[in-house]
């Protein structure tokens, strides 16, 4: 008899001697990928040996893996049978996605150990000999049974108690916060949790089960906050005027909205959410919070709080169980806030070998550097461009907007969004044309125009079109501007400075950085060739770079399932040097140099 312990979700199972891993995986519900149904020729079913005696490797691994995966002890699961007690470690693309998101991350675990713990409790019914009150009774049977002592009963919770007690002939179940009863339910019940990204343009909400670990939905909605503004200065401004609350309510009637959305056709509800995770930068934490804002607007941009935090979600207005908690991950300074503690959580390059940065690319781009003991950080305002504003035909990446672009002589072909007929641009498109008009000789390095066939005059100087009025749904021709180009060389210099300062600041080159992260909605969709191309990033080797998604949302889920992960968050804080660019010696010269594209 033999065993394989499946690392990270830590399940082992005991099988028979000379079965492959993915036979073992398919009878323990490990879902693995697997194109080819086992038979050894898509090479998805990747896992490391950790330790244990297993088959030599076959001819066809030989040929799928690369001498530096051999080395590191990787196998194809369909093609490698067990002899020994194994241990195997599964890496996140390995994973059909349902299990994937409970280690997503970049190479990321957490054991699932959520904050919240459920107890079964059966009382003796009161008679007129024991007339002890139904808390009196809890609390003694939770010391008697499990040693709990000196805890407290949320208000919510002692409403629901005895109506539940009666109705289920004095069985029940509590829900324990640390040292809070936050909720009592009827025995079956599930426990749920709530992870939410507050970004700046869209708010991403993750539904979980907080005892299994498993992502039961997501969705995103735009950020109505929007209405006040794109960037952040603009909310500020707001806020510190008469729409703080106003904007505090735009956050959590769009929380209440995506709960709404993600129990939607379910037998699930918002009251059995009794936990929630909310990350975001300083500024949108702030105004979520109702915090006050206006030494966060003005140098030197202190905020008002930068720990972790625990509210009830009442006190929020947001429409989950009464007795529930929201946690607030910790900023790391001014314009570095929860969401990128989030990011770095989920790409863990807090505690890398390698040197490593990790980007965040968004209306405010939030970027950490990791080289040996140390962890800087920075932000940079890269403004709103990349999420189609300021642009002439800019739009968000929706059905039609143009994401990718080719120029060859005088013809231009375009990808759009769905394959729909195209009616603008998103950030993505916009990168790609900047970087295909400089690599086709039409702009000059400040990004002016030259001579093509589809270069003419508008009433903000030179404009080339993309897409004419006959091959599209917009009334007009769609076209990039010399101001557009502007817009765009602005956002990609206040990036590269960034990136050179804190490379500066430890003394390091662009060959010296092992990977760059690039995490973020528009950082998932970027051409990172083009990115290359326009001088936003170095011209290091392609296979340096990595596109992780919302890294952002991982994190958040990663603090929702793991109270360890929420105890790591504040000691990435303490670790951060945060390095502010706006009073920084050398930014305006970098930024400056920053802004041409290459030669």
């Amino acid at each position: 008899m033999s065993s394989i312990v499946f690392e990270p979700i830590n399940k082992r199972v005991h099988c028979s001697e000379g079965i492959t891993i993915a036979e073992v995986a398919r009878y323990a519900g490990v879902s693995l990928v697997s194109s080819c149904g086992s038979q050894g020729t898509c090479g998805k079913c990747r896992v490391f040996i950790i330790s244990g005696r297993v088959s030599p490797l076959t001819i066809e691994e030989k040929e799928k893996l690369s001498a530096k995966d051999i080395e590191r002890g990787c196998r194809l699961a369909c093609l490698t049978r067990v002899y020994d007690e194994v241990k195997v470690k599964i890496p996140p693309k390995s994973l059909i996605s349902s299990q994937r998101l409970q280690v997503a991350g970049n190479g990321m675990t957490a054991a699932i150990n959520a904050v919240v713990k459920r107890y079964d409790i059966t009382l003796s019914p009161p008679d007129m000999l024991d007339q002890k009150s139904d808390q009196t009774a809890l609390l003694a049977y939770l010391d008697s049974q499990y040693g709990l002592k000196d805890l407290q009963i949320d208000l919510s919770a002692q409403r629901k108690l005895s109506q539940v007690l009666r109705a289920n002939e004095w069985k029940a179940q509590i829900v324990l916060r640390g040292r809070e009863i936050i909720m009592a339910v009827e025995s079956g019940k599930r426990l749920l949790g709530l992870a939410v990204d507050l970004g700046t343009t869209k708010i991403a909400a993750y539904l979980a089960d907080l005892e299994t670990g498993e992502i039961l939905a997501a969705k995103a909605v735009v950020n109505r906050q929007m209405a006040y503004g794109q960037d952040l200065m603009a909310r500020l401004n707001h806020a510190m005027g008469k729409e703080a609350e106003t904007l505090r309510q735009a956050a959590a009637d769009d929380i209440n909205q995506l709960v709404s959305e993600l129990c939607k056709g379910t037998d699930l509800s918002g009251d059995q959410i009794i936990e929630a995770v909310v990350v975001g930068n300083t500024a949108m934490h702030h105004l979520f919070l109702g915090l006050p804002v206006r030494q966060l607007a003005l140098a030197p941009y202190i905020p008002a709080v930068s720990d972790s935090m625990d509210i009830k979600a009442r006190d929020l207005g947001l429409a989950i169980a009464p007795g529930a908690y929201v946690h607030l991950l910790p900023n790391i300074a001014g314009f570095v806030g929860a969401d990128h503690v989030a990011v770095l959580l989920a790409t863990g390059i807090y505690n890398t070998e390698k040197t490593t940065i990790g980007i965040d690319i968004g209306t405010n781009t939030e970027i950490s550097l990791a080289v040996k003991d140390r962890l800087l950080s920075t932000s940079c305002a890269s403004g709103p461009a990349f999420e189609g504003a300021h642009i002439k035909y800019g739009m968000r990446a929706e059905g039609g907007a143009i994401e990718k672009v080719k120029i060859t002589g005088s013809s231009v072909e375009i990808r759009t969004i769905n394959n729909e007929p195209p009616v603008g641009i998103c950030g993505s498109g916009i990168l790609d044309v900047v970087a295909q008009l400089r690599k086709a000789g039409i702009i000059d390095r400040m990004g002016k125009m030259l001579a093509h066939p589809r270069i003419r005059a508008s009433e903000k100087g030179q404009e080339f079109v993309l897409v004419y009025e006959k091959e599209s749904k917009s009334v007009n021709d769609i076209t990039i501007t010399e101001t557009d180009i502007s817009e765009i060389l602005m956002a990609k210099a206040a990036i590269g400075a960034a990136l050179n300062i804190l490379l500066e600041e430890t003394k390091l080159t662009w060959d010296e950085v092992d990977e760059i992260l690039i995490a973020g909605a528009f950082g998932s969709y970027i051409d990172v060739a083009s990115a290359i191309e326009i001088g936003m990033f170095a011209a290091v080797p392609m296979n340096r770079f990595s596109q992780i998604g919302n890294a952002a949302g991982t994190g958040a889920k990663l603090a929702l399932l793991s109270k360890e992960q929420r105890e790591l968050s504040m000691a990435i804080t303490r670790k951060a040097s945060y390095v502010e660019l706006t009073n920084h010696p050398q930014y305006l010269r970098k930024f400056s140099r920053a802004i041409r594209l290459p030669a």
